[in-house]
């Protein structure tokens, strides 16, 4: 049996993971005076050195595919570090009829390395939306509660935006947005003629210095990581402070195998393996904080367990890694003649949509419940790995013919991506594989994943949404789907979206719920999660946001009840 090393030292609090709800678990934690731990499965980035926001895509081996072209599979080898659906010695399995895709991240600052930075609060309405329809379940919390830490976070992290008073959509702190670009404002004036709400987007993305930050100098390669730091990330934005307090020891490369408990049931520390030396390690802390993704953070649970918990550490109500939902997602795309007449002309901006339309039938009776929004794009940007990989199947003609018709459609399509709200449901889930273990031996997760017909009616109304907007502008829309098959309308797989959350959700009732409203476990008073697991439903926004206020609320509780002596 492998010896466990046991450093001498206890830590106030071990937290795990390193992305959105664990740096910032980091910051307001060590900043408060307690001395932390931060467990991290992958390496350190450097920017100057790990980003590609200058490269030009002939300098990148093959062009930034990949041999074979495989690197397209994880959005190519151009991209900030981001990990990848597949990780060799770290397999997940999809139980029989199901197909779940989980996208998973090794390195410092985790997913917010990569992720879009769409930053959009939760409604009201949806810490409520139980009551609403009947459907699910509400929060222990409501947006009163967590509007504060909303503000907070925006006003530190830096989100453009505007004050629109849109009911889905509330207003935050913002700084201002940057222009529209000539294709969305023909977008715009589409969805005016159809009464479909399009408004500036709320992006982390900065527009003026914040906090030492320079603001963004609109170069629109924010996927292949910002040197300056001008769009927020967890190892640009939240973890440098917590480093300057001293405060924070950060161990790399550490795989977190259990939370360890004692004989009265509670959290004392979490062995990892050291993966560079493969050994056995465990860390001493007097409060735990878990934030390695929801998935992750559902397996570190279900594998933590004892005599006090024989299902896994906080699971006497047996919801760890139910009410998993990720985002419905469906997208299609215009053709518009009328762009190749467009004088080419500086396409600059943020590398990501300056507009985008929220859930605007929020006030009428649909065809399914809750709702999604739409995200766009298109016109002269970069060109990317695969532009224009569909060109010869759509078209005849080689050499010089070939490159003069790729010039001639450059900038004239228009992409449309919708992004709804799953309702949890009974067949979608994560459990331990009774099979399957990693590199290091740690047991692997297994996905049971159904989309139910509420969501097949959302991806068939993001589809008529998108080609009424289309032929609205005078385009053609190209994008071709079926009823029939494993993805109707569009749909796409569960976890393609990366937007999984609730595998430990809080809930006032300790019997079906496995946190309370500060991310505490029922079960145990010195552990929280802090990430996307904790999240009861999955709106139509990006959770990254929340993930980042919850976590900051929990740890100004953590610090509370640390004062207390509570912990």
């Amino acid at each position: 049996m492998a010896q466990v090393i046991r450093p001498p030292k206890q830590y106030d609090v071990c937290i795990i993971g390193s992305g959105a709800g664990g740096g910032m678990a980091a910051k307001i934690l060590t900043e408060g005076g307690l001395n932390c731990a931060l467990l991290e499965a992958g390496p350190n980035v450097n920017p100057e050195k790990d980003f590609k926001m200058l490269m030009w895509p002939y300098e990148a081996p093959h062009r930034g595919a990949g041999v074979g072209g495989h690197a397209r599979e994880n959005f190519g080898e151009f991209l900030a570090p981001n990990g990848a659906w597949q990780i060799d010695g770290e397999p997940y399995t999809s139980a029989p009829g199901a197909n779940f895709q989980w996208f998973r991240s090794r390195i410092v600052g985790g997913r917010t390395n990569h992720w879009g930075r769409i930053a959009l609060r939760f409604a009201p309405i949806d810490f409520k939306s139980g009551s609403r329809d009947g459907l699910g379940d509400d929060w222990p919390i409501t947006y009163e509660d967590l509007a504060p830490y909303y503000d907070k976070t925006e006003a530190y992290i830096g989100v453009f935006g505007t004050k629109e008073n849109v009911s889905s959509a509330p207003d935050g702190v913002f700084l201002p947005p940057p222009k529209p670009r000539c294709t969305e404002l023909m977008v715009k004036k589409a969805c005016d003629k159809l009464n479909i709400i399009c408004i500036p987007s709320r992006l982390a993305v900065i527009t003026r210095s914040l906090n030492g930050r320079l603001p963004c100098h609109y170069c629109g390669q924010c996927g292949r990581g910002c040197i300056t730091a001008s769009n927020f990330s967890s190892s640009q934005v939240l973890l440098p402070p917590a480093m300057k307090t001293g405060k924070l020891t950060l161990i790399t490369g550490a795989m977190a195998r259990e939370i360890v408990v004692n004989k009265e049931g509670k959290a004392e520390g979490v062995s990892y393996v050291d993966k560079a030396t493969r050994t056995e390690k465990r860390i001493s802390a007097r409060a735990i904080v878990v934030a390695a993704s929801a998935c992750e953070s559902a397996r570190l649970l279900l594998n933590s367990k004892s005599p006090a918990f024989p299902a896994g550490i906080a699971n006497s109500s047996g919801t760890v890694g139910r009410y998993l939902t990720d985002s419905v997602g469906s997208s299609g795309s215009g053709y518009f003649p009328q762009l190749e007449k467009m004088p080419p002309h500086n396409h600059d901006g943020v590398g990501g949509m300056h507009m985008y339309m929220p859930w605007w039938k929020f006030d009428r009776k649909n065809d399914f419940p809750r709702g999604y929004h739409i995200e766009f794009g298109g016109g002269r940007e970069m060109p990317g790995v695969g532009m224009f990989h569909g060109l010869c199947r759509d078209e005849e003609g080689y050499g010089a013919t070939l490159k003069q018709r790729a010039r001639q459609v450059y900038g004239t399509h228009i992409g449309f991506a919708g992004r709804g709200e799953m309702l949890p449901n009974p067949e979608t889930y994560c459990e331990i594989d009774p099979d399957v273990v990693d590199q290091w031996g740690i047991p692997a997760l297994r996905f049971h994943f159904k989309w139910s017909d509420y969501e097949l009616l959302q991806a068939k109304d993001m589809q008529e949404t998108f080609r009424a907007i289309v032929e609205t502008m005078g385009g053609e829309y190209r994008t071709k789907t079926s009823i029939h098959g494993q993805y109707p309308f569009g749909i796409e797989a569960g976890g393609k979206i990366i937007h999984e959350v609730g595998t430990a959700r809080m809930g006032a009732d300790p019997k079906t719920s496995v946190l309370n409203g500060f991310c505490q476990a029922h079960d145990v008073k010195n552990l929280f999660v802090t990430d996307g697991a904790s999240l009861v439903t999955n709106p139509d926004k990006n959770p990254t946001l929340t993930i980042m206020a919850l976590s900051w609320r929990a740890s100004e509780y953590l610090l509370e009840e640390a004062k207390k002596g509570n912990l």
